[in-house]
Parts: C-alpha cells; sequence; structure tokens
C-alpha cells in the first residue's frame, strides 16, 4: 500500500512544514479521513530542524497505534521495526534505524521520565488528541514542560478530528491553528428512534436484520459497552444471520488479535458485522464499512473522590462523538448512518465529551507527577486543571501506601512509579516481594489490570490457582486446559511474567519460594482502604466506612474478613464483583500500620454511666473492643460531665439547702451584673469551672451522688462573694419577734419572706435585698399561719389595711394580740407577748 496524493493533508502540509520550522508548537485540526495520522510523520522525517531525531507519536489505543505503524511502514515499502516502529504494552517492534516511534500513552511517560529532555526526539506528536484521556493530558503537560524549561527546540504539534482548539492553543503559548479538510463520501443520516421500553440489543439486531437487504458492505454497530456487545452477538446467532455474513466484536479488552480480524477488510463475496465501542470511533479505518449503526451510548467510568471507587455510568454521546461514528460509514464511500434517536434528541446532545481527567481516579497522575518533581500536580499546565477532591484523595492514598510523604514521592514511590501498574498493585507487587509472594502477586496484577476470563462468583482464589498453574503449562497444555477465553488467559499469563521480569529488574534476583500466599493478604497491600468485615448475610463494612456486598450467595459469603479490589459502586450498599477472603491474623502481622487501638471514656447514654473502652480498629472496622482498665481519672470526670449535659443537674443530689443557695445566686446574678449566672443551664455550661475539679474520684453513679452540691456551689466564690451573698441575699432575716424567717428565692425577682403578722409589730419598713434594690415580698400569715396580706410596702399596710384585716382576725383570733398602734406594739410569736 502507498499513501494517496489526493488525500486532504497534502494540501496543507506546507503549512505545517512552514510553521514548524518557525515555532515550537502547532495545533492540526484534520476532519476524519484526511489522512493525517499517516502523512504528517512521513512528511516530516526530512525537515532540517529534526536534525536526525526521532519523530515520537501518540496514539491513544494499541491497535491504532500498531495499525498506524503498519500503514506508514507500508508506504515506505518497509516492514514495521525499520523507519517505523511501535512501541506498546508488552510488544515493542523497534530497531536502530527506526525514526518514527508510534508509542501508546503509558509509554510516552515512561519515556519523559526517564529523559525528561527526549534528547533523542525531535517532535512529539498527540493524535486523537480529541479523545482527552488522563494519560495524553498527562503527556502533554510533561512534554511542555520539558520544552519549556529543557528543550526549546522540541517541537509539540497536537492533531485532532474534533477538538475545541482554543483552549489548546493557549496552553502552548498561542500555537498557530492549522485545518484541513477532510475526505468522506456523502452519508445518509436517518434518525429511528429506540422506543423507551425496548431492549437496546433487540431494537438493535431489528434494525440490522432490516437493513442487511438494503444495502451493501459491511456494518459497523457502535454499542455502550462489552456487555450489550455479546448480548447482541448472541441474539444476531439466535436469529440467523445471511449466507457469508459473520460477527466480529471490537473492544478494548480484546486480544490484539481479535481486533485484528475486526479491522481486517472481508473476504471476496462475504460481508461482516462489526460490534463495537467507542474505541472504533477515531484513529481505525475498518475496511468495507458502508453502514454504521449507532446507539448514541457510550460506557465510562466516574471515579468517587469519596469513596475510592469508580463506577461505571452509561451516558449518551457528544455531538462530536455522533460525526465521528457517523464518518466511519463514509470513509471509502458514500455510506448510510441509523441513529437510534430522534433528531429532537440529537438537539440536546451536549457538544464535546467530558475529558477524562475530570472524572478519573488521579492516584497514577499525582504519583506521576511527583516522580516528575513536582510536589503538587497543578505546577504543571493543564488545558482543564484536575478537580481538587481527585487530588486530594489520590495524595491520601498514595501517603497511605508509602510513595509520598509530605507530597514528595518517597524512594518505595519511585519504585512503584516504575512498574507497568496501577500505584496499589506497584505497591502490592513490592510489598509482595519482600514477603516471597512475587509471582502470585503478579499473577493477581495481571488479573485485575484485565477482563475478568472466567466469569464465575466473585472469589478471586479459583482464577488465581488457574492461572498460577498455567505459569509453568507449555502453550499447548494451556489452550487444551482453557475453557474459556483462552486468548485473554494466555494474554494474562503472559502479563503475569512480564510484571514479573519487571518486578526483578527493582528488586534483584531475590529468592522468592513461591510458596503459597494468601490471595485476601496480597490484595490488603493494594486495597488497605477496601478491607471489609461481614455484617451478615454477604454484606460487608469496609474499612474506609463505606458498606458492600456479594452480589449472591457463594461460599465467600461465609468470610468474615474479605478484601474487595472490584466494586461496582452504585446504590447505598456497592456490589462486589472479585475479593478474597483474608484472615485477622494476617492482617496484624503483616498490615500492623493499618491497625490503631483507641481508648475512649464516655458517658453511655443507654446504660446511664460512663463507660471505659478500648478498641482495636481498622479503619472503620472494629477488631475488638476490651474493658479499659486504670483509664484516667481526669477522662472519666470528663465522661461524667458529658452525662449531665445531657441527663441534666438531676443526676446530682439536691438538698433543700443547696437549691436555696442557687436561687440565692440567681437571684444576685440578676439583681446585681457582677455576679456569676447560675441556672441550671449555666451550671451545665460550666461544669469544668464548679463540678469538674471536685469529680476526679467519681467512677460510679453513687460516687457521683456523695458530692456536696451546695459546697460546690460555694466553691464558685470568693470569701468576698460569700460575705456579701450572706448580707444581700441571707439565708432567713431576723424580725422583731425574735424569729429567724427563711427567705424564699423560688421567684429571684421577688423574694419572699412568710411571716406572722404579729411577728413584726414595730417594724415599720420592708427588708431589702441586693444592696437595698429590691424589697422583700411580705406573705403576712395569721395565727394559724394562713395568708392574709401580701405586701412589699410594709408601711402602707401599717397605716392603710391594718386596721380591716384586724377586725377579721380579732373576731377569728379573740386571745391574740392586737394592739392599736403596730408600730409601738411588742412583736411575739406567742398569743401574746409575754406568755
Amino acid at each position: 500500500m502507498t499513501l494517496k496524493k489526493e488525500l486532504p493533508i497534502y494540501h496543507i502540509l506546507p503549512e505545517i512544514k512552514d510553521t514548524l520550522r518557525k515555532r515550537p508548537s502547532a495545533v492540526l485540526v484534520a476532519e476524519p479521513g484526511a489522512g493525517k495520522t499517516t502523512v504528517v510523520p512521513l512528511a516530516l522525517l526530512e525537515e532540517t530542524w529534526l536534525d536526525g531525531r526521532k519523530i515520537i507519536m501518540l496514539e491513544p489505543r494499541r491497535l491504532a497505534a500498531r495499525s498506524a505503524a503498519a500503514r506508514m511502514a507500508d508506504a515506505l515499502g518497509e516492514k514495521v521495526g525499520e523507519t517505523v516502529g511501535y512501541r506498546v504494552h508488552m510488544d515493542t517492534k523497534i530497531g536502530p534505524s527506526t525514526r518514527i516511534e508510534v508509542v501508546t500513552e503509558g509509554i510516552l511517560t515512561r519515556m519523559l521520565q526517564g529523559d525528561p529532555a527526549l534528547e533523542e526526539a525531535g517532535v512529539v506528536i498527540f493524535d486523537e488528541f480529541h479523545e482527552r484521556s488522563l494519560h495524553a493530558d498527562l503527556g502533554l503537560a510533561l512534554a511542555l514542560q520539558a520544552q519549556n524549561l529543557l528543550r526549546p527546540d522540541l517541537r509539540l504539534l497536537v492533531m485532532s478530528a474534533t477538538l475545541e482548539t482554543e483552549p489548546v492553543s493557549r496552553l502552548l503559548d498561542g500555537a498557530p491553528l492549522l485545518q484541513s479538510s477532510g475526505r468522506t463520501y456523502p452519508v445518509e443520516t436517518v434518525y429511528v428512534p429506540k422506543p423507551k421500553a425496548a431492549p437496546l440489543e433487540s431494537f438493535v439486531v431489528e434494525q440490522i436484520t432490516r437493513l442487511l437487504p438494503r444495502h451493501e458492505g459491511d456494518v459497523l454497530v457502535f454499542l455502550p459497552g462489552a456487555r450489550e456487545i455479546h448480548r447482541t452477538e448472541a441474539e444476531l446467532m439466535a436469529r440467523g444471520l445471511p449466507s457469508g455474513t459473520y460477527v466480529r466484536k471490537l473492544y478494548g479488552a480484546l486480544s490484539l488479535g481479535e481486533q485484528d480480524q475486526a479491522v481486517r477488510p472481508s473476504p471476496a463475496g462475504q460481508r461482516k458485522i462489526v460490534l463495537a465501542t467507542s474505541i472504533a470511533e477515531s484513529s481505525l479505518t475498518i475496511e468495507g464499512v458502508t453502514v454504521v449503526v449507532d446507539s448514541g451510548l457510550r460506557r465510562e467510568p466516574v471515579f468517587s473522590p469519596r469513596t475510592g471507587m469508580n463506577r461505571l455510568e452509561t451516558v449518551k454521546v457528544s455531538k462530536a462523538s455522533a460525526d465521528q461514528r457517523r464518518g466511519r460509514a463514509g470513509r471509502l464511500g458514500p455510506g448510510t448512518c441509523y441513529r437510534l434517536w430522534s433528531m429532537e434528541e440529537h438537539g440536546g446532545l451536549t457538544d464535546a465529551g467530558r475529558p477524562e481527567i475530570l472524572s478519573a481516579d488521579l492516584a497514577p497522575l499525582v504519583l506521576e507527577a511527583a516522580l516528575w518533581g513536582a510536589e503538587d500536580a497543578t505546577e504543571l499546565d493543564w488545558i482543564d486543571p484536575p478537580p481538587a477532591p481527585a487530588l486530594r484523595q489520590a495524595g491520601e492514598l498514595l501517603e497511605r501506601l508509602g510513595c509520598l510523604r509530605d507530597g514528595k514521592i518517597t524512594e518505595h514511590g519511585k519504585r512503584v512509579a516504575s512498574m507497568a501498574a496501577h500505584p496499589r498493585l506497584g505497591h502490592m507487587l513490592l510489598k509482595a516481594a519482600e514477603l516471597g509472594y512475587a509471582g502470585q502477586a503478579c499473577c493477581l496484577a495481571a488479573l485485575l489490570q484485565e477482563r475478568d476470563p472466567f466469569k464465575s462468583g466473585a472469589d478471586l482464589r479459583p482464577r488465581m490457582e488457574r492461572i498460577w498453574s498455567s505459569l509453568a503449562d507449555s502453550p499447548r497444555k494451556l489452550e487444551a486446559n482453557a475453557s474459556v477465553d483462552r486468548e485473554l488467559l494466555s494474554r494474562i499469563v503472559q502479563n503475569s511474567r512480564h510484571l514479573l521480569s519487571g518486578l526483578k529488574s527493582v528488586i534483584g534476583e531475590r529468592s522468592q519460594d513461591l510458596k503459597p500466599a494468601s490471595c485476601g493478604l496480597l490484595l490488603s497491600f493494594a486495597y488497605p482502604d477496601r478491607i471489609g468485615r461481614s455484617r451478615s448475610g454477604g454484606k460487608y463494612l469496609l474499612s474506609s466506612g463505606r458498606g458492600v456486598r456479594l452480589a449472591g450467595e457463594e461460599m465467600l459469603s461465609r468470610s468474615e474478613y474479605l478484601v474487595a479490589a472490584s466494586v461496582e459502586d452504585a446504590g447505598a450498599d456497592g456490589t462486589i464483583r472479585l475479593a478474597a477472603p483474608v484472615e485477622e491474623r494476617e492482617l496484624t502481622e503483616h498490615q500492623p500500620a493499618l491497625i490503631n487501638e483507641e481508648t475512649a471514656v464516655y458517658w453511655d447514654a443507654g446504660a446511664g454511666s460512663v463507660r471505659a473502652r478500648k478498641t482495636v480498629r481498622l479503619g472503620a472496622i472494629v477488631l475488638k473492643e476490651l474493658a479499659y482498665e486504670n483509664s484516667p481519672q481526669d477522662q472519666i470526670a470528663a465522661a461524667w460531665m458529658d452525662g449531665l449535659r445531657e441527663r441534666g443537674l438531676e443526676l446530682l443530689t439536691w438538698t433543700k439547702a443547696a437549691r436555696q443557695l442557687q436561687q440565692r445566686l440567681i437571684f444576685m446574678h440578676r439583681k446585681l451584673n457582677d455576679w456569676p449566672a447560675a441556672e441550671d443551664a449555666d451550671l451545665l455550661t460550666a461544669l469544668e469551672e464548679w463540678l469538674l475539679p471536685y469529680a476526679q474520684g467519681v467512677r460510679s453513679l453513687s460516687d457521683l451522688k456523695k458530692l456536696h452540691v451546695e459546697g460546690l456551689l460555694l466553691g464558685m466564690l470568693s470569701w468576698e462573694r460569700r460575705q456579701e451573698l450572706d448580707r444581700e441575699a441571707p439565708t432567713h432575716i431576723r424580725v422583731p419577734s425574735g424569729s429567724n424567717i427563711p427567705v424564699d428565692y423560688s421567684n429571684p425577682d421577688a423574694p419572699a419572706l412568710s411571716v406572722r403578722l404579729q411577728e413584726l409589730f414595730g417594724m415599720s419598713a420592708t427588708p431589702r435585698l441586693g444592696r437595698g434594690r429590691v424589697p422583700v415580698v411580705l406573705h403576712l400569715l395569721s395565727p394559724a399561719q394562713r395568708p392574709v396580706q401580701v405586701t412589699s410596702d410594709l408601711a402602707s399596710f401599717w397605716k392603710e389595711a391594718y386596721f380591716e384585716v384586724k377586725k377579721d382576725l380579732k373576731g377569728r383570733y379573740p386571745k391574740h394580740y392586737w394592739p392599736d398602734d403596730p408600730l409601738q406594739a411588742v412583736p411575739t410569736n406567742r398569743v401574746r407577748p409575754g406568755k
């Protein structure tokens, strides 16, 4: 194959070359079919500014990277690995003469970390940048800083089919915007809205069945995910396909071989139906496609910083994605696109999709930024700054894994970053290697990085046993033994060996016993926040505080403890997809840093007493709870204060004298503002001042009730204040008869004295309290102690009311003394004076 000169991109090549000769950066927007991916790198090979250096081109997917390299090599009449090569995960074809390297995103990050100046490269091309993957944004941020600080001669070219260009241009210091039209044939768009009640797969199959007789060529069907692809395939096969028609699947978790089959042209006289996810939107040209059926849906992971978990959401595509999908039908000739939604619905779609950096787990990004030398990822330049909550959660996780300390990368973090795995799994590999479990940990990491090949329950142990035994098998025996998805199983085994090789390069050839390890223990290193304890019925509480559950009854449900490696984070309790049991003794022995011992002395409202407990915790999980012997007296006393605040001061023993003292204090505070407040609410607020110091020996409710409240309240007053209290708010008032009558302060605004009238003979004025500000309310009693008059003006009573009262009392109590002049009479507490 040779590249056709009529490709639209050729018309703009002079402008691209001229721009990169004068400027360090440029942004190229080229519509689908323009030829940018295969033409531009070859066109730049002989540019003088390149000075013999390499061209590094980033492709977001492995299949696209291999395909682009193959097409460019074919255009040169060479094999891949000569002038043009590629590097993808576990597959590299690079030779000594390679000038163009097509790499996937993680590879570019590793190249930049290994050589921040990218000395061997003259230009980095970011292809299909509109997909805005996390690693593409990270790669551009690192490459931009390398250009600014280390390599001003390094060129950066951002290429995209659909892209909001201004933010990218602004990030690249006003890089010129270049535009090329595409080469697409007319595509008829047919809107076929799916009824809400119709199952997606059945409706898709119905449309395929109808269109096959109407159109020639291959059919590309866009579905949200692998689950819908498998269901649609099954229903298509059940209905039966026309002779010479076959089905191919295309999604990211498939092997490269399976993906190649979907892209490869159909044999002569046959036609294929490709069931694909959004992987087929760009980069790939699927030969022979003339019809597109678009469900209008895609599945994307959304990360929750609160739980530290992903959930998959099925969302509507953007207008840009819909146009990309539609364009697949017109790459090689006129075509037709069936959209399974209405024109009205189309108008409501968003213009573009959400960049992954806004909804992804940012732990890998934060670790890479720290390895680069940025203590804070926000130090780098981004088109869309990463969200603060996700950055914070990522930093906390990496600190917990020992990869960061105070925001700076540790030696352990550097080793973790060198592993071809998520930081969780990299940490697990290194910890497992220290214990002699490297081989099994590599198996586990490889399994967790791929689609599940077994699909049987949530228990990881049977899967691990299968992969572990396969490591030692020959390829032929592996194929004979594998009953499900042999190619995927083979890839997992291959990745296990790849991880083990990388691990040995970090830890050296230390002895590995390959002894049986607890799958759950290994998982606990990667997911310390997902260690769970049973709450019965297949429900578990994770150490993070999140509730999760198993989807159904299985042996794993009987485990007291487990570690959840994969959780669908939706609903009140997330659903465990993959997990393994772990023993408490394993956690205490190998994960002591996760376990904290807390002591607590607290008021137990239910028991109405103070409890002293020692709790052993693993995050939110309580491992055990014991009595806290010899708990500090000050903590016990403080807990009793909590009890008093909850139950009230009635927990104390209030004598009549104590209550009167409180009432006297309340009176003084109300009438004399410089006195402390003493109502119940005030005393409860100030417990630490008047009660706590004297509660140090209290260990039980009976001890609390033994406290002398009157003495405690007096303890609030200085000696001078006590003297003033006795003077201005006395407990008793001595009346003319010589009796000491108690003062009633139950109404602090009007203290009262209940006294027989005869005992006040000779008293001309009402007694006054509170520095003379408050007259006492006199409740004047008959000889039988019954009230006859209430007054706070005794002088007026003698003058005006006494004689009327005297008439009544003299008739009822004739033996008693009723003088005509009470002010000159002798007071008496008897029937008559002297008797």
